[in-house]
């Protein structure tokens, strides 16, 4: 019969791993910056790439309140003043995804760009013909 406190360590040390092992794999996610100053986005276009999950964090620089709203994303964050938001989206295709501020729709507006990574480009390693 197996020691039950021997079970319950290695369980305990998976878990662990695990753990360590997620926390790592949501470091290398790719962040993006937008800033909020006179009721505009900074960048308001967005390029990232296709199906990966990013980061965006939002910074508010007003002193009035402003909602991050997108209906193609699914997504709406309020973004209180001189505070910022994080916000995941994706994995998301390729295409074009409009945000826009809640309360400032008319000047508040950006777009989200979704490219696919360029292919590498294929080296024709075959012979070459001598004549």
């Amino acid at each position: 019969m197996i020691n039950i406190f021997l079970v319950r360590s290695i369980k305990v040390t998976c878990v662990s791993f695990l753990l360590l092992l997620s926390f790592c794999i949501q470091a290398k996610r790719s962040e993006y910056h937008i800033e909020i100053k006179n009721h505009l986005f900074y960048p308001a276009r967005v390029v990232i790439p296709a199906n990966e999950k990013v980061k965006l964090v939002i910074h508010n620089n007003d002193d009035n309140v402003e909602e991050f709203d997108s209906f193609e994303l699914n997504r709406e964050k309020v973004i209180f003043p001189n505070r910022s938001a994080t916000i995941f989206i994706g994995p998301l295709p390729a295409g074009e995804y409009n945000f826009f501020g809640e309360y400032n729709p008319h000047s508040a507006r950006g777009t989200i760009i979704v490219k696919d990574k360029p292919q590498n480009q294929i080296i024709n390693t075959g012979e070459k013909n001598v004549n």
